[in-house]
């Protein structure tokens, strides 16, 4: 049986690895104490939006502080937060098997780079996670949305797919990881419109003005990966080009076409909101911060990102983060 370990075990982390370790599997969870002591106590539970639920025992949980713990690792899921990617990268070249295969799970667009750099004799391939994941209570872990994992195409994830499909997460396997990544950073750009508003996710979806201000930020990004000649993957029924217009169209009509892009649990959260709740950084420099970034490469602008970035970083900060739909929209237009 492979050895898994799952390097920054929080909802993410936790959520992929019990699934796994529920169907069998040997995953050493690698994070912090915090969470340690809440799986100690309480076990770890999954559940997803389509009604599936399962449970570890404390005593079935192998849980560590220590990066050491993927030393024998045969296969690490990388699931730090974007911001901790380097210092990941350099704790754990030190200590891993040379065949070792090694996969990023993470938002962003560039966090491949540096484990490349820290492990340049291992196979580190970039994956995607589609679906939301929540935390319900202490060691519960929901998947709020749907989706399937992608990781770029290697045979080296061959002994690895029985795994994930014996788990009930099966692996899709892409060529262009890349069309992925900015595909899904699309979808991500709501995480800052989610955060904001301090709502459900699909509360939030549900006001025409809170999708105004996604389809403004989505139409920035738009412009700009076609002035790179970026191609998208289609994680959605619609093409990517298609988003803006749905978005902005009047509640009643967008209800009508709303289920048949994505499926969202009425609890769900983004994963930047629950960063703002519970007071820790957010990824916001590697979602709209990327976007911004891009624009001034370009030599143009992004002032929906851009703002919608300073918002996110004020309320870090302790700044306001009960938002209403007409007032971000308005806060955004004013930046244009």
């Amino acid at each position: 049986m492979s050895r898994i370990a799952v390097f920054g075990a929080g909802s993410i982390g936790c959520y992929i690895g019990g699934r796994l370790a529920v169907a069998g599997h040997d995953v050493t969870f690698i994070g912090r104490p915090y969470q340690a002591e809440a799986l100690a106590a309480h076990g770890l539970t999954v559940s997803d939006y389509r009604g599936y639920r399962s449970r570890l025992t404390p005593a079935e949980v192998t849980f560590r502080t220590d990066a050491a713990a993927a030393a024998t690792a045969d296969l690490v899921l990388i699931t730090v937060k974007s911001g901790a990617i380097e210092t990941a990268a350099q704790a754990l070249a030190p200590l891993l098997r040379h065949d070792a295969l090694v996969i990023s799970l993470q938002n962003g667009l560039h966090n491949v780079e540096p484990l490349r750099d820290a492990l340049p004799r291992h196979t580190v391939l970039a994956g995607m996670v589609p679906f939301n994941v929540m935390q319900p209570g202490p060691g519960h872990f929901h998947q709020g949305s749907e989706g399937m994992l992608q990781v770029q195409q290697s045979p080296r994830l061959d002994p690895f797919l029985n795994a994930f499909q014996s788990a009930g997460l099966p692996l899709v396997r892409v060529d262009n990881i890349v069309a992925v990544q900015w595909a899904k950073l699309l979808l991500n750009l709501n995480n800052a419109v989610n955060g904001l508003s301090g709502l459900p996710l699909r509360a939030e979806l549900e006001q025409r003005a809170y999708r105004q201000v996604l389809a403004a930020a989505q139409r920035e990004a738009l412009a700009l990966l076609k002035r790179r000649k970026q191609p998208l993957a289609k994680l959605t029924p619609l093409p990517a080009a298609w988003l803006p217009p749905l978005l902005e169209l009047p509640d009643s009509f967008f209800r009508r076409f709303a289920h048949r892009l994505l499926a969202i649990d009425p609890l769900a959260r983004s994963s930047l909101q629950d960063d703002l709740a519970a007071g820790r950084r957010t990824e916001i420099e590697w979602l709209q911060g990327e976007i911004v970034k891009m624009a001034e490469a370009e030599g143009q602008s992004a002032p929906v990102n851009r703002r919608l970035m300073e918002l996110v970083q004020a309320a870090e900060l302790g700044g306001r983060r009960n938002w209403s739909g007409p007032e971000l929209l308005n806060a955004v237009r004013a930046a244009r």
